[in-house]
């Protein structure tokens, strides 16, 4: 090809190209979607190994064989976990609207991205909107902030980094510190406190009670052991909800004692904080009001593409300019607010207007579809659970608060916890329900979070069939 030949680049910019290859891919999510929610015989997962999938696709890679969009799209599709199948009951990651299928592809298209205003004018605005309707609903005060991170990870340690920047400590001081933390919470906690060099130590991780919420008893004498070790704790951090068993903190007891102690109250409330839109489930949140931060992720209860968190600060808690950004080829001011050049408060640059799926649901459905997706899942939750207690062979860790549901089937001998992990084994082979597990306080769980609103009680029956199955 001559150096100067540039007909590939061009052609690949075409929009006749563009408009005839766009509706097939579309309508190939379009079969997929429907074939998942209309065909039970449909496996949720067809597991291979990472070996079997690394040969395929390096075979594919190295083949230099031409191959149209459409078919790329049918392969990936059909070498992956099916979400949206009425089987899918594992992590907690969304099954997604389709409607996000397409505002992933104005996204992608545009490549707008939130650094600086001029470089994403909508999308700034949309968080501002967003932000602000969001902390009205949690009981922020008027005046809160916030932006949107890439995921609750990135949501908790800029939390705490805020945290600790409106704490007052010096410096020179940072060695010092210690946050505090039920002994359930989600890793992403600790991981935040060890980015910010926050020593192993420090890190005080309050036991948990047997409904493995926070023992919130224990903050007091938790709070005093650190004092007198010369530790300045500068952040108590509750859990809406936990990861594991989907546990909620008593967040009004939490709000009491950092008010005493005039310590930073955070709250991640990745999974759980979508309940504020239910009224069935908001109790589940109460004293969220009372915190000086949270965290909701929109791509779990929330029904968005990942990554997408809301971080948001309690009006006047917050001391701005978090990361000390100094950058004159972005900003002239470098010391203001400026809501709209959101770089200035994250840790991320180029963050892409994933906040366009979320406007977008808000616009075109409004909170009820929230309201419904999180009474939906969580009321099959606790149906599920119901189911498991009528069962003469198996048995729950704990009642549920939400759509996270732990059991294990109870054999007649053998080791308990042998045989669920044999059982487990089985049900990812096996591929009709996609389910995982959890060891809680030494003892080995199956573990259901149930994403998809539209798996039923059929589903629920067939996966207590398909463990006595493996467990035969």
């Amino acid at each position: 090809m001559d150096a100067k030949d540039n007909s590939l680049l061009i052609s690949a910019y075409s929009a006749d190209a563009f408009r005839a290859e766009a509706p097939r891919i579309m309508e190939l999510i379009g079969r997929e979607l429907e074939l998942l929610q209309t065909d039970n015989s449909q496996k949720t997962i067809e597991r291979r190994t990472p070996q079997e999938q690394l040969s395929f696709w390096q075979e594919d890679f190295d083949s230099g064989e031409p191959c149209s969009l459409e078919e790329f799209s049918e392969e990936i599709m059909e070498r992956s976990i099916h979400f949206h199948n009425k089987g899918y009951m594992g992590h907690q990651v969304a099954v997604t609207l389709p409607v996000t299928a397409l505002t992933s592809a104005l996204i992608g298209y545009m490549n707008n991205c939130t650094t600086v205003y001029e470089l994403g004018m909508t999308g700034n605005a949309m968080e501002k909107v967003v932000i602000s309707h969001l902390a009205e609903k949690f009981g922020y005060s008027k005046g809160a902030t916030g932006f949107v991170t890439s995921g609750g990870s990135m949501g908790n340690l800029t939390a705490l980094v805020t945290a600790r920047t409106s704490s007052g400590v010096r410096e020179q001081d940072y060695p010092k510190l210690a946050v505090m933390v039920s002994e359930e919470a989600h890793y992403s906690v600790e991981r935040a406190a060890k980015i910010m060099g926050i020593q192993s130590d420090h890190i005080i991780k309050v036991p948990a009670g047997d409904d493995f919420s926070m023992r919130t008893d224990l903050l007091e004498s938790c709070y005093e052991e650190a004092v007198k070790a010369g530790k300045i704790v500068f952040c108590v951090v509750g859990c809406a909800c936990t990861t594991s068993v989907g546990a909620h903190d008593n967040l009004e007891a939490i709000a009491e004692f950092a008010t005493k102690h005039n310590i930073w109250f955070h709250v991640d409330g990745a999974h759980g904080g979508a309940a504020i839109f239910s009224d069935k489930y908001r109790y589940l949140l109460k004293g969220i009001e009372h915190s000086d931060s949270l965290i909701v992720d929109f791509h779990k209860m929330m029904m968005t593409p990942p990554l997408s968190t809301a971080v948001i600060y309690n009006a006047g808690h917050r001391k701005i300019n978090e990361f000390s950004p100094k950058a004159a080829y972005l900003w002239q001011d470098q010391l203001s607010e400026e809501w709209w050049n959101s770089a200035k408060h994250t840790l991320e640059c180029t963050k892409p207007l994933s906040v366009i799926h979320t406007y977008a649901i808000m616009r075109l459905y409004g909170d009820e579809i929230y309201r419904q997706n999180v009474d939906t899942l969580y009321d099959l939750g606790k149906q599920f659970a119901g189911m498991i207690r009528e069962q003469n062979d198996m048995e729950l860790a704990l009642w549920p608060n939400s759509n996270i549901v732990c059991f294990r089937f109870v054999p007649d001998c053998g080791d308990i916890n042998e045989v669920n992990k044999v059982i487990a084994e089985e049900l990812l082979k096996d591929g009709t329900y996609y389910t995982v597990s959890t060891v809680i306080r030494g003892q080995f769980f199956l573990r259901v979070t149930l994403m998809n609103p539209l798996t039923g009680t059929e589903e629920l029956t067939g996966l207590l069939q398909k463990v006595r199955e493996a467990a035969a």
